[in-house]
């Protein structure tokens, strides 16, 4: 006999000697894992993978881009179906927990599903998408498809991302055919780690995704001219160096002078030619702005631009911006926000709604139709780090969340 779908649960223990199973695929010294995407650590942890979605009753294939997709049938065939998932593929010296905790927990919930007795009338899809860290490939191509520019790019493996796509027994010949169309699913439900340390300082149990931030990114360049650092006076300089200094000091200050959460970030520099005698005549930076409001990160870079063009003036330098690379932020579905609250909450645990500050599969696959996300505290807020953790029991916590989230919405949509 079937069990009540509001009684059923996780087996924590299951999922957490899976995460330990799973970290012995590309382990390095440091504790965590080098398991980059399209690696020999990569394929053998997705042979162990494909083992237990078929342990736990799905019927598993690899997509013509490469993910792995494990399908068990509703009983109702009209109905589009309701996807969970997450990847496995991790950022060099990377941790255990990002991405695998909402894979091993994807394929508890079609475990305890199957062991239930309980039929669900969507189809239910796990999946695991490839390469999430080098750019969230696999759930973009089913999204939006890969173009030659995308499968050309050369991935931490080494590999291009068409000859991984092979490797990993998908078709990058066929990738038009791997595309699905706007609405052609009921859902999507990605649990992950927060990678931050809101929940964890704030002593909450669950986040509530309320949507991804949409990043931009764009190349500055500063051009001076490249003198002699000993005879050349202070008052004739035109020191790109100072002027970058000056230019991330702005950044910092219009970014932190708008009400909000948005965030801003100059990640690398390059100083030519790079020597101690010589004023460096050009420089080059990556600006990053991040936010839910894609008006309002418009809004700040255009107050950047014209902040440099007035730092240029002060030491007669000249900024010039790249096109800015644009990912649109996705909002998640305030329906699937009511129930992942409202399932957190009939569990006894308590909830916060909040963004992502990191890009997500769920982003992509928002294309095809209304995504939910949680979330479950990071220690310490670490991250793409050997150190980084997720407590066991807010694991669990986090599984059965999902859990309800997916039989809620089967049994009311």
């Amino acid at each position: 006999m079937a069990q009540s779908p509001q009684s059923v649960r996780v087996q924590g223990q299951r999922i957490h000697q899976r995460l330990q199973a799973l970290s012995e695929f590309g382990k390095n010294p440091q504790g965590g894992v080098s398991r980059i995407a399209y690696s020999d650590a990569d394929l053998q942890a997705r042979q162990y993978v494909m083992g237990l979605m078929r342990d736990a009753g799905l019927e598993v294939a690899v997509d013509l881009a490469g993910n792995l997709v494990g399908t068990r049938a509703g009983s109702d065939p009209s109905l589009k179906p309701l996807l969970v998932g997450s990847h496995i593929d991790s950022v060099p010296e990377g941790g255990n927990y990002d991405g695998d905790v909402g894979s091993m927990a994807a394929i508890e919930v079609a475990q305890v599903i199957k062991e239930s007795g309980i039929r669900l009338r969507h189809p239910l899809q796990v999946i695991i998408f490839q390469n999430e860290e080098g750019g969230t490939i696999g759930s973009h191509a089913i999204s939006f498809g890969l173009d030659e520019k995308l499968l050309s790019l050369v991935s931490q493996s080494g590999k291009t991302i068409r000859a991984g796509t092979a490797a990993l027994g998908g078709d990058a010949g066929r990738l038009a055919e791997a595309v699905r169309a706007p609405g052609s699913i009921a859902g999507y439900f990605e649990l992950h780690i927060e990678q931050g340390g809101v929940l964890e300082q704030e002593k909450t149990d669950i986040g509530v995704v309320e949507g991804i931030v949409g990043i931009l990114h764009s190349d500055v360049t500063i051009d001076g001219f490249a003198n002699h650092a000993g005879t050349t006076p202070m008052n004739q300089r035109r020191d790109t160096l100072l002027s970058a200094a000056r230019f991330i000091e702005k950044v910092n200050q219009i970014v932190t002078g708008i009400p909000g959460r948005q965030v801003g970030t100059v990640g690398w520099i390059k100083v030519q030619p790079g020597a101690y005698n010589v004023i460096p005549g050009r420089t080059v930076l990556g600006l990053e702005l991040r936010d839910l409001d894609q008006g309002k990160i418009d809004d700040m870079f255009s107050r950047i631009r014209a902040e440099a063009a007035r730092i240029g003036s002060l030491n007669d330098t000249r900024f010039s911006f790249t096109e800015p690379v644009i990912t649109h932020p996705a909002l998640t579905d305030k329906r699937f926000q009511a129930l992942i609250d409202a399932s957190a909450r009939r569990l006894g645990l308590s909830t916060r709604l909040m963004p992502s500050g990191a890009g997500h599969d769920a982003q992509e696959i928002a294309h095809l139709g209304p995504v939910g996300m949680i979330f479950i505290p990071s220690v310490g807020g670490i991250s793409h780090s050997p150190k980084e953790f997720s407590r066991p029991v807010d694991i669990e916590n986090g599984a059965n969340v999902l859990l309800q989230a997916v039989l809620g919405f089967d049994s009311t949509n």
